[in-house]
């Protein structure tokens, strides 16, 4: 198993290299997906997140209300900190399955793990690469206004959640910059995916 640790700042372009390497063979367990998993009804993450912040974050059918969660924790860095505290090591326990199982069907794989909050987390995964992508912040502002529909506001304030770029460059092994077209951005990524072993021949 080869593990690369892919991360980058909310709108900076980590699906579109994600998706890439996903392309060229790689595995890829996307933490956003197992956040999701972990607070579906009936797990223990999400009994403790209604007990911490409420019932008013439950929808009528049983489930998260993303929505209501994100107006509380992300305009409030302690309760965002809280949240955290209850997600993360659920979601770490799940992503250390999914890679041993993929390791196991396949000792050869490469496999990316997609972590918007790999700084943030902490989480020491035995990351063989950490891959960074970056654009700048006002290009990620724009993008999350134009695609995704936020107001400028809660734009900012996801933004300033996160890490900041030279907190996450410093984790970096390799950093792919995403500020000019898709055409570029791919063709760094693809040189990446040459360079690591056992990518070759029956990877792509």
């Amino acid at each position: 198993m080869y593990l690369i640790g892919l991360t980058g700042g909310i709108a900076s372009g980590k699906s579109l290299v994600s998706s890439r390497l996903a392309e060229l063979g790689a595995v890829v367990i996307d933490a956003d997906k197992l956040a999701r998993e972990v607070v579906e009804p009936g797990t223990d993450a999400l009994a403790r997140i209604a007990e911490e912040f409420g019932p008013g974050i439950m929808s009528p059918e049983g489930r998260l209300d993303r929505a209501a969660l994100g107006a509380i924790v992300f305009a409030h860095p302690q309760r965002l900190a809280r949240l955290n505290a209850i997600t993360h090591p659920a979601v770490t326990a799940l992503a250390r399955s999914r890679m041993d199982a993929t390791s196991a069907a396949d000792p050869a794989a490469i496999i990316v793990y997609d972590v918007a909050l790999l700084v943030e987390a902490s989480v020491t995964h035995p990351y063989d690469l950490v891959v960074v992508v970056e654009a700048g912040e006002e290009q990620r502002l724009r993008r999350m206004l134009e695609n995704r529909g936020m107001t400028r506001e809660d734009a900012l304030r996801r933004l300033r959640s996160q890490s900041t770029d030279a907190e996450r460059r410093a984790a970096a092994d390799v950093v792919i910059d995403n500020s000019g077209s898709i055409e570029d951005t791919l063709t760094r990524v693809d040189a990446l995916w040459a360079g690591i072993p056992g990518s070759a021949a029956g990877k792509h």
